[in-house]
């Protein structure tokens, strides 16, 4: 009875949010026919309606009622609207804040009769067609609220897939001549079980497979929740392959923890599972554990660990210690790490000679600009190190803006990402 009480309170909050917009649609509308404005005010009324309507009904389905892809459909075809309508509501708000003081200033003050008598003897200057600032604030709200609603909804349909190679010269000190040249491609942060259009998630990958890299990375987040996710894209992901093979570890996504499992042992299994899906896709999947690679007679060292975040939040299932044992002689370290915030916690306080880390996790929170050098996101907030390349001293890390997209099927600004990572010599 509570959840019932609690979701219905939310409707209400969804209907107040209407009305308060609802108000500047009246406003800029007052000016049209008698029967365009029934007209709008039907269509938007029967949206609003039908909106709160979906979103109650999927709280008090049951959890399974609707599949993934349709679940999240809905949410975002309810979430979205009323986003883009409280951006609007901050605007009409503005206006209401005016209204109340002119109100309050009308309680102390009014104008002296002879005042309003001479008024009407001075000369007046010509009127002009002038919005008032009322009308001018409603027009804004509604442009505002509609900016977020187009991108969003392009977001969705054009962001969510539209991959993007960004290229990388790291050079890196001490880097042998066997490997001057050697490129790496980078994906990270999969999410399968987000993906709608298996056509685009193909192209991608022959996106990378274009670039003939020489050895790929994947740093994490193969799934949301469960391995199940991933069936379906085996076949398309077992084609990502290089001469030097690719080398996979695991994200915080990739242990079910966020899912209510029956039983440990299911946990377990269902993480058994992943790591098979990695074995199918060919994927040499690292958990604290290295490999050595060795060109013309030169030699590196890869170093993968499990998935390790800094503070409360996020697990620390790795250890670093572990997998770089028996790499110290080595004259270059890659590390592929899951979280960019195990970068300054660990990886530079306690083995400065880990040369380069390869990261993701942060989707760049799949929002925000990039143009030329200048890049913003709600992420930095957030991460210190949330996408592109950074540099402390002679450490490097590398935060991979990811393949796929989590909770809101789109990306706006922050689009999909495959990199390609050309090693240099400094």
């Amino acid at each position: 009875m509570n959840r019932i009480l609690f979701f219905l309170v939310i409707s209400l909050v969804f209907l107040f949010i209407d009305w308060y917009v609802y108000q500047a649609i009246r406003t800029v509308s007052r000016s049209l026919s008698d029967e365009a404005q029934r007209i709008i005010a039907l269509a938007y009324w029967g949206f609003s309606a039908l909106s709160v309507g979906v979103f109650l009904f999927m709280q008090l389905s049951p959890p399974d009622y609707f599949d993934r892809h349709t679940r999240t459909f809905l949410y975002a075809g309810v979430m979205i609207p009323y986003f883009s309508k409280v951006i609007a509501v901050l605007f009409i708000f503005i206006d209401d804040i005016a209204r109340f003081f002119r109100w309050v200033v009308s309680l102390f003050y009014r104008p002296d009769v002879r005042e309003a008598a001479d008024d009407v003897t001075r000369p007046t200057m010509p009127q002009t067609d002038v919005i008032s600032r009322s009308d001018f604030l409603m027009k804004t709200a509604l442009v505002a609220g509609a900016v977020p609603l187009v991108s969003l909804t392009w977001g969705i349909l054009s962001g969510a897939h539209d991959y993007r190679i960004r290229r990388v010269k790291l050079a890196l000190k001490n880097l042998p001549s066997g490997f001057e040249g050697m490129r790496i491609a980078q994906l990270s942060d999969i999410h399968s079980g987000s993906f709608f259009n298996k056509t685009a998630v193909k192209g991608g990958v022959e996106m990378l497979l274009s670039e003939k890299p020489d050895m790929v990375f994947f740093t994490g987040d193969l799934v949301n929740n469960t391995a199940n996710e991933v069936e379906d894209y085996l076949p398309i992901f077992r084609q990502v392959k290089a001469p030097l093979g690719v080398y996979s570890t695991l994200g915080n996504h990739d242990y079910g923890d966020y899912v209510a499992w029956p039983s440990q042992q299911a946990k377990q299994q269902n993480l058994n599972n992943l790591k098979e899906a990695h074995r199918l896709m060919g994927w040499n999947l690292l958990l604290d554990e290295n490999r050595i690679f060795t060109q013309n007679g030169d030699k590196i060292a890869l170093i993968g660990i499990e998935n390790w975040g800094a503070g409360d939040r996020w697990p620390k299932y790795g250890n670093l210690a572990k997998a770089y044992a028996g790499t110290e002689e080595y004259p270059v370290k890659l590390l592929l790490s899951h979280d960019p915030s195990h970068w300054d916690a660990q990886v530079r306080t306690q083995f400065s000679d880990i040369d380069a880390m390869f990261a993701g996790h942060t989707h760049g929170m799949q929002f925000g600009v990039e143009i030329g050098d200048f890049k913003w996101s709600p992420s930095q907030y957030v991460y210190k190190q949330w996408a592109g390349l950074y540099r402390q001293g002679e450490q490097q890390l590398y935060v991979n803006r990811g393949f796929g997209y989590l909770g809101y099927p789109g990306r706006v600004g922050i689009l999909p990402e495959i990199t390609i990572i050309e090693l240099v010599k400094a």
